[in-house]
């Protein structure tokens, strides 16, 4: 294990701020939006998710790293975040069943972070300004360098991303005796989502991106999943033809994160950038067609345009975040689909959510 706490690192914003803290992971450069997660907990699991593909990611809790890394617990099979920054970048961990430390994670998965920065003041900054590119060093430290570097980054609006963390060929998850069958695109799809189907006895086959319905169709699924992903679902016009073709087809369909944005859209739905989106674990939804209320963990940069939701004939609202009033779901009136902006596997987070793959399961069955 090799420790660099002690060489310098400096984290510049789009809108010219600077945080100076100390060198992480690997050393070098890297850049991509910047954003916050909330979690308390989950690092590893935050680190691993597609969605977050091209961020720099900004933990608000101060300790990171303290229990150290064990590889089953990831959503993918490597390191999705761009880049880390946080308070505290500990080494040293105390849970027995760790394999490795964080600084070996990174430098073994080429990730730069910085620490030492003040997360309290550059989280209340993005939270005033937005949500905006980054880059962080430990290589170069001329600020004028690294200004035109960053100028060169595209930003996330227009960006089509899921097919870079896609799987490149279609492959199987849980039992093939087990009784309902799910065709799963995936657009960045994470591990537990697909456990989630497992332990309700459904086999899942899970195709690239761009696989049209016709080819998903050819295995004779009893429904389909739109997966969560990372990038603008402005810029996948695949998807929600795709998504169009099976709602014609009416069968059941289920979509989470960026697979609702898909499914809003494959009803005349517009998606927008958010000012900073939803990124942690205690996001408070109400379910308005239950009437009850869950804590739940989200991650997502856009979101269907509330207005377009509340005037449209072709779906109508499940759920509503108590926060700011945000669409959380819909439901398709008159077909068998629905979907929830927020993350139901909960992983990191609470599991109030995970009935939602119990409706799915039943709507396959009837």
């Amino acid at each position: 294990m090799i420790n660099y706490t002690k060489l310098p690192a400096v984290l510049l914003l789009a809108d010219g701020t600077v945080y100076h803290g100390k060198a992480a992971g690997k050393i070098g450069t890297t850049s991509g939006e910047i954003c916050f997660n909330t979690g308390m907990t989950g690092y590893q699991e935050i680190f691993t998710d597609p969605s977050y593909f091209g961020q720099i990611m900004v933990t608000t809790n101060a300790h990171i790293g303290n229990y150290g890394i064990h590889h089953d617990e990831t959503e993918s099979g490597a390191i999705k975040i761009a880049g880390l920054v946080c308070k505290n970048f500990n080494i040293t961990y105390s849970r027995k069943m760790s394999e490795t430390s964080i600084q070996d994670y990174f430098q073994d998965e080429n990730v730069v972070a910085i620490s030492d920065v003040d997360t309290r003041s550059l989280v209340r900054h993005i939270r005033d300004k937005g949500a905006m590119n980054a880059i962080i060093s430990s290589e170069i430290l001329d600020l004028e360098i690294l200004k035109q570097k960053l100028r060169e980054v595209p930003s996330m609006a227009g960006l089509e991303l899921s097919s870079l963390v896609s799987t490149k060929e279609a492959y199987f998850s849980g039992d093939e005796n087990g009784g309902l069958r799910v065709a799963v695109l995936d657009l960045g799809v994470k591990k537990n989502i697909l456990r989630n189907f497992d332990v309700r006895g459904v086999y899942a086959k899970i195709f690239p991106a761009t696989t049209t319905f016709e080819e998903m169709q050819k295995w004779n699924p009893d429904g389909y999943f739109i997966s969560n992903g990372p990038g603008d679902p402005g810029a996948m016009p695949y998807a929600v033809n795709t998504v169009k073709e099976i709602l014609d087809a009416d069968k059941p369909m289920f979509g989470i994160c960026l697979g609702h944005q898909l499914l809003a859209q494959a009803n005349d739905i517009g998606t927008m950038k958010m000012f900073n989106g939803h990124r942690g674990l205690n996001h408070p939804v109400k379910n308005i067609t239950k009437d009850h209320c869950e804590m739940t963990s989200q991650n997502h940069g856009f979101g269907v345009i509330q207005d377009e939701v509340r005037n449209s004939q072709r779906v109508e609202i499940t759920h509503l975040n108590l926060n700011d009033q945000s669409i959380e779901g819909i439901r398709v009136i008159g077909k068998k689909a629905f979907s929830v902006q927020y993350h139901p596997e909960s992983s990191p987070g609470p599991h109030d959510s995970r009935y939602l793959f119990d409706d799915f399961v039943e709507m396959m069955k009837k």
